[in-house]
């Protein structure tokens, strides 16, 4: 058995093996990825594989063709003009960013091809089985909100009255010009929490809760694996009760359920902002687990976003067990028309 990062996975040869396991599968969501491409190229030669991920499409449902691909199934491109139609609503938070969405006549189809090289569980249950001691504690989400009191500047021309973030570029701004409040409505909801996590997207804003809350550790990109990983163990133990860090940094794969509070600067990421609650809520948490999203007015597009893909997850996870049992067979066109060729080509 060997266990490697998909960053060193060429240092292999795919001869060598007879079964390929990948965990946290989602790497594959970009089409046109390099390390898509590296891995399907590694995998496609090798006998078994598996796909392990608890957010298989964490955008849209377009990005279950990369994973399709790699299995060796309906290739990407096949499986949207199949199934797939060019969005025209992009207003509908659900499709914020959403270039490509199920035709209304074959979504029912859709979920049964996925569920035909696909198994889903959230729970014993699911399969039919007790759930017995694998019962999540609630989850409670608060929502605390910070007005913009700066005016937004969008194409260099200065807003009367500010109106939701659209763009991303828009959204930035709204970042910027409240991470003071931000930061410190983030502090202020931590305050009777003993141990907690705060999650930044930006230093600015991990250097900024670092001064208001000096019980604080921060992890940072720069800081050697050693060292990231003495901050880790502390906190896993309880020598450190309170931590700064990046979701892209330590979202992953982590057991953190001795900790049950949270603080989250929301992003249109809905797999950070999945990953990130899971390092608490999840199997062998005691206590309910209380989860503050600190954002700006201006910001209520995102977190719109966050719910529609929230649904969007869950409507994936409920179809795929509904449709455990069915079938749904790809039929492909076959040539058989005799080849004629052009008369002036000749016989």
């Amino acid at each position: 058995i060997v266990v490697c990062n998909y960053e060193r996975i060429d240092k292999f040869d795919f001869s060598d093996f007879d079964c390929v396991i990948l965990d946290e599968s989602s790497i594959l969501k970009n089409f046109e990825g390099a390390i898509k491409n590296k891995i399907t190229s590694f995998i496609k030669n090798v006998k078994y594989r598996y796909l392990f991920t608890a957010t298989p499409s964490p955008n849209d449902f377009i990005e279950l063709g990369t994973s399709s691909e790699a299995l060796g199934y309906l290739g990407y491109m096949d499986m949207l003009s199949k199934f797939f139609k060019n969005n025209e609503d992009t207003i509908s938070p659900q499709n914020i960013g959403t270039e490509w969405i199920l035709k209304g006549h074959a979504r029912e189809a859709f979920f049964q091809w996925v569920s035909g090289w696909s198994i889903s569980m959230r729970k014993p249950s699911d399969l039919g089985f007790d759930d017995g001691p694998l019962k999540l504690p609630k989850l409670e989400m608060i929502h605390n909100i910070v007005e913009n009191e700066e005016n937004m500047i969008i194409d260099d021309q200065i807003q009367l009255f500010n109106q939701p973030a659209r763009r991303l570029t828009e959204v930035r701004t709204e970042q910027k010009q409240t991470i003071q409040k931000r930061c410190e409505k983030a502090v202020e909801v931590t305050e009777h929490f003993e141990t907690s996590v705060y999650w930044c997207n930006f230093n600015n804003e991990a250097d900024l809760i670092q001064e208001l809350d000096s019980s604080t550790y921060q992890i940072k990109g720069s800081m050697d694996l050693d060292k990231k990983e003495d901050i880790l163990l502390n906190f896993f133990t309880g020598d450190i009760k309170r931590l700064i860090t990046k979701p892209k940094i330590t979202a992953f794969g982590l057991n953190w359920q001795h900790c049950n509070h949270t603080v989250y600067f929301p992003t249109f990421s809905y797999e950070q902002y999945y990953q990130a609650i899971r390092r608490f809520w999840r199997f062998g948490q005691k206590k309910k687990v209380y989860v503050d999203l600190v954002y700006s007015d201006g910001q209520q597009r995102v977190i719109d976003s966050l719910i529609a893909k929230s649904e969007k997850a869950s409507e994936l996870f409920d179809k795929l067990n509904a449709n455990m049992n069915k079938k749904y067979e790809v039929k492909k066109s076959e040539f058989d028309k005799k080849t004629k060729l052009p008369a002036f080509i000749g016989a």
